[in-house]
């Protein structure tokens, strides 16, 4: 098939099955990765999507002809895809997933040595050229191996490492596994704590027969909002298709946006190591910095994205970094994200505490008020810029930074405007010190992006 540059993403490559993405583009991608990196040892791991096993071994072939070694994980969430590479020291990794997407589409995450990660700015674009472009060395002589391993039991001791378990409470957790790879190494993590747990979803299956795996869409979170509260649970856990972010309700059903959670992990992290360096991106709440500040530990605002992060965070020893979409950093994971460690953290600093996750979250929901990330479909992508300056004018008394978008700030609200790096779509986050504020500045911002 002719290769459509679109599905090299910022942070990956990804699109529909088979029409824009198929074994051939795999197996391209492959041979192109292999050259990129100059790599000689590779790890590959694949989520559960009913297209993954073939696209997995075009991969994996491709690799194989540039005379790359092969590890095969087979079955695997991407944050365990990411530990193999940089526990085993492998030269990168592929993970055969389109994480949080619909059924239809497949794609590959690429992370070079110590699980760095590929983006559009560096390594991606540079593999599209060669595909595109037919730029690709012939062949080795001498074809890679080709091996199976598994890394369930030493990843569960990992993730188990970052808390003290004898703490953890009883809780009644509801866990949902959407069908998808959080159903491989959930089970042994929740199997080793002293909790209740009601597992939603856990037999892996690519077709999705009860929700889609993206907890950040409402609908995906109904039966988990609703278990929890009929079965009065202490929280709920739900993962995305590839495991790699988590996300929370609370006891009384309420999700808990990304901020929050991210405001949370930072009490947590500087609980443990004091006065350390903690990462946000600039689509936060001010609870992040404003509570960081408070505990003595420094916030760094970043531009929103995993290469991003990861890279900031090794230039700074940061101990974490949180994202609002439920994306989490941590330094002692080879500064990858991860989906589980989250979980296990948020039940420690409850045990902690002594309180429950509503009350937890309580003086954070008494004090900012966020809208959510509110998106706007625009046609053309190159109007992002000029409409980012309109914006910016109408609003030249704030203090204003274009670390990633544009970011506004007053003393009782703030937005950041952004264009997104994956869709045609306008990506706007607003906080106000009061809802009423909040309801009005986000209508006001929002007539302004849509204004003809």
């Amino acid at each position: 098939m002719s290769v459509t540059p679109s599905i090299f993403k910022a942070y990956d490559v990804r699109g529909i099955y088979p029409d824009e993405f198929d074994e051939s583009v795999a197996e391209l991608v492959g041979q192109a990765f292999v050259t990129y990196l100059n790599a000689k040892r590779l790890a590959v791991a694949r989520d559960m999507r009913l297209s993954s096993n073939s696209l997995a071994a075009a991969f994996i072939e491709g690799a194989r002809t540039q005379g790359a070694d092969i590890v095969d994980y087979g079955l695997a969430s991407t944050d365990m895809l990411y530990y193999g590479v940089s526990h085993e020291k492998h030269d990168g990794g592929a993970m055969i997933t389109a994480s949080h997407n619909p059924k239809e589409y497949n794609g590959i995450k690429l992370v070079g040595r110590q699980a760095s990660a590929l983006s559009g700015d560096e390594g991606i674009a540079s593999i599209r050229d060669m595909v595109i472009r037919h730029n690709i060395p012939s062949p080795t002589s001498t074809r890679g191996t080709l091996s199976q391993a598994q890394l369930l039991d030493q990843y569960v001791s990992h993730v188990l490492s970052f808390i003290d378990t004898s703490i953890i409470k009883p809780f009644r957790l509801v866990l949902d596994a959407g069908s998808g790879m959080a159903g491989v190494a959930a089970p042994s993590i929740f199997d080793s704590l002293p909790c209740q747990t009601t597992r939603l979803c856990f037999e892996i299956d690519g077709s999705f027969p009860n929700h889609e795996a993206n907890p950040l869409i409402e609908a995906n979170r109904k039966h988990l909002v609703s278990t929890v509260v009929d079965t009065q649970a202490d929280l709920g856990i739900a993962w995305d298709g590839d495991a790699d972010r988590c996300f929370f309700v609370d006891e009384n059903g309420q999700f808990v946006p990304g901020d929050f959670v991210t405001t949370l992990l930072a009490e947590a992290f500087l609980l443990k190591h004091p006065g350390s360096t903690i990462i946000y991106d600039v689509r936060a709440s001010h609870a992040v910095p404003n509570t960081v500040d408070r505990l003595h530990g420094k916030p760094l605002i970043n531009r929103v994205g995993h290469a991003f992060f990861k890279k900031r965070m090794r230039e700074t020893n940061a101990v974490f970094g949180g994202e609002v979409t439920g994306h989490y950093y941590f330094r002692d994971n080879a500064f990858a994200d991860n989906g589980l460690i989250p979980a296990l953290l948020i039940l420690e600093l409850l045990s902690k505490h002594g309180t429950s996750l509503a009350e937890l979250l309580a003086p954070l929901r008494s004090r900012y008020f966020i809208s959510g990330e509110i998106n706007t479909t625009v046609q053309d992508m190159s109007i992002i810029p000029t409409k980012l300056d309109q914006i910016s004018a109408c609003y030249a008394d704030a203090i204003q930074h274009r670390i990633d978008g544009l970011s506004i700030e007053y003393p009782d609200w703030h937005f950041n405007l952004r264009g997104s790096n994956t869709e045609p779509l306008f990506r706007l986050n607003l906080e106000a010190n009061k809802p009423s504020l909040m309801a009005d500045k986000r209508d006001e911002v929002l007539s302004l992006i849509r204004a003809g």
